[in-house]
């Protein structure tokens, strides 16, 4: 480790100030629809995203839990509540003892039904329409290579 902190130039340090306000605030409100339109939280809503999109609906707990780039012990608590609300279940593994399955149900698919476009108007009024296609195309560049660059960055 370096002994004399690299620290960010202003300009830096407004670009990352800039990023963090913003993926905050939109983050917040977008929770807090989900919340008041759906009922859901929005780690329900992301659970079942990635459930939903999974073959079967249904995916193995450590995939969901890198997917989600949560810890395990929020990952289960999480599953807990979904679990005793109906809008997820957890299936042995057959061929893999320790590993357990985390499915979708019938409610949990409703549910992502009747969420999912009011939180995509919501995504797109607060995100999408405040840019450009050639702004879209490049925030999708940079999100790209910086995702590329902590893959590089172990932990």
């Amino acid at each position: 480790m370096n002994a004399t902190p690299r620290w960010l130039a202003p300009e830096q340090k407004a670009a990352w100030d800039s990023f963090i306000r913003m993926q905050e605030t939109l983050i917040g409100r977008l929770s807090r629809r989900i919340q008041a339109d759906s009922g859901m939280s929005a780690a329900d809503y992301q659970v079942l995203v990635n459930l939903t999109a999974a073959e079967d609906g249904r995916m193995r707990f450590m995939d969901l839990v890198k997917r989600v780039e949560w810890e395990k012990s929020r990952m289960s608590h999480q599953v807990t509540r979904m679990r005793k609300r109906g809008l997820v279940a957890r299936e042995e593994c057959p061929d893999d003892g320790r590993g357990a399955f985390i499915v979708v149900t019938p409610a949990g698919r409703k549910a992502i039904e009747d969420a999912a476009p009011l939180h995509v108007e919501d995504v797109r009024r607060l995100f999408i329409d405040a840019l450009t296609q050639e702004d879209l195309d490049a925030f999708a560049r940079i999100c790209d290579r910086v995702l590329a660059h902590m893959e590089t960055r172990p932990d």
